[in-house]
């Protein structure tokens, strides 16, 4: 290990108690989207003690922010943090080691920035489970700067090859007519048979659908009693896909049952979206290589090749702005499940903080490589700018 690896190494290592404090603090104070009230207050806190220039409330959300230290004047590098936390699960997705693992390699990184003209920002970003802010934030530019964008979740494995899928949010809003269901039943017009003829439509899609793509949900407003034909009914669908570009086709194939629907009963359909949507996961290669390496010698050796994810993250936005790398590092055994008790009760586990710690040092020091290396930015650029097309 070099010599500025080596005092990154050290110089987490030295912030271990208050990473722990951090962490588990946010662990024990659980906060929902947008909601990280207490998260936000002491992850600027932390950042400002240290030196960075923290703008809270950042882009207009409550609970955003965005601290940074240096200048640009050959290199710059963005590290996400998450905090928000899961209903009735807590952290059960190990949000809270993730900003803390951003929050040390922040720290760690300021010497680097100094010796070689960097800026290191690290960007809250709230509501990753629901309205994931990296959503308003890519679309606004605010990542298009930067040379990289990285991050590291906690996971079941070690893994620097992670993918994601694409995904909308899908509200569906029927409108008939109420009336008495047993002695006027002719009278009305069922919203709630056009959810179910939903439903119906959609799972006869299912075996045109392609290997990777996903469509699940649930009724969230089904009428209010069984003697009166629902005037109003809602359904809510998560629709993912492999890429943008697919889901966008397979997003109109349920539209077109939902339309089928409202032909078919009478009923008048409103279409929104009840989130903002994700884009795929791009991971750079030659960014993940990097970090890859960087494991290696903090004594990682088992790690996965590919984490082929049926899930989705806000990530996937920003990687398609920015160079980017989304880091996986294990807390908990092999196929233990995330959003589960389980993984909530590793994230406030020691085990939970010393892979937190072997994170933070692999983003500071693949973050280093990045900005002390011209070339391999080029390389990083090239790969990103490539995959555009």
């Amino acid at each position: 290990m070099d010599e500025i690896k080596k005092s990154i190494d050290d110089c987490i290592d030295g912030l271990r108690d208050e990473l722990t404090s951090l962490s588990t603090f946010i662990h024990d104070n659980p906060e929902l989207g947008n909601q990280e009230y207490k998260a936000a207050a002491i992850l600027c806190d932390t950042l400002e003690k240290y030196g960075f220039s923290v703008e809270r409330g950042y882009l207009g959300i409550e609970t955003a922010f965005k601290a940074d230290y240096g200048r640009r004047d050959e290199v710059s590098v963005a590290i996400m943090a998450e905090y928000d936390a899961l209903p009735g699960l807590g952290h059960g997705c190990g949000h809270n080691l993730i900003c803390a693992a951003a929050v040390g390699a922040a720290i760690a990184l300021k010497p680097v920035a100094d010796m070689f003209g960097g800026l290191v920002t690290v960007f809250g970003t709230p509501a990753e489970e629901t309205n994931g802010a990296k959503v308003p934030m890519a679309a606004a530019g605010v990542f298009d700067p930067y040379d990289i964008a990285i991050m590291a979740h906690p996971s079941d494995k070690y893994c620097v090859y992670s993918s994601s899928l694409a995904m909308d949010a899908l509200q569906f809003e029927y409108f008939g007519k109420a009336a008495h269901a047993a002695s006027a039943p002719h009278e009305g017009i069922n919203a709630l048979d056009a959810v179910l003829q939903l439903f119906n439509g959609v799972n006869a899609l299912r075996q045109q659908m392609e290997d990777g793509s996903r469509v699940h949900g649930i009724i969230t407003d089904g009428g209010k009693a069984p003697n009166i034909i629902p005037d109003h009914a809602e359904a809510r669908f998560y629709v993912r896909a492999k890429t943008r570009m697919k889901l966008d086709i397979l997003r109109e194939k349920v539209i077109r049952c939902a339309r089928g629907a409202e032909m078919a009963t009478g009923s008048r359909l409103e279409i929104s979206n009840f989130e903002f949507s994700f884009d795929d996961m791009v991971t750079n290669r030659h960014l993940a290589e990097t970090c890859k390496e960087n494991l290696k010698r903090l004594g990682v050796h088992e790690l996965s090749e590919n984490d082929e994810s049926m899930g989705s993250t806000d990530m996937g936005n920003v990687s398609h702005r920015v160079p980017s790398m989304h880091l996986y590092f294990r807390i908990v055994e092999p196929g233990t499940p995330g959003h589960s008790i389980e993984m909530c009760n590793a994230s406030g586990s020691e085990e939970g903080i010393n892979a937190m710690m072997i994170a933070a040092k692999a983003l500071a020091m693949t973050a280093t490589d990045v900005m002390r290396d011209e070339e391999l930015r080029k390389r990083i650029r090239d790969e990103f700018t490539k995959n555009l097309k």
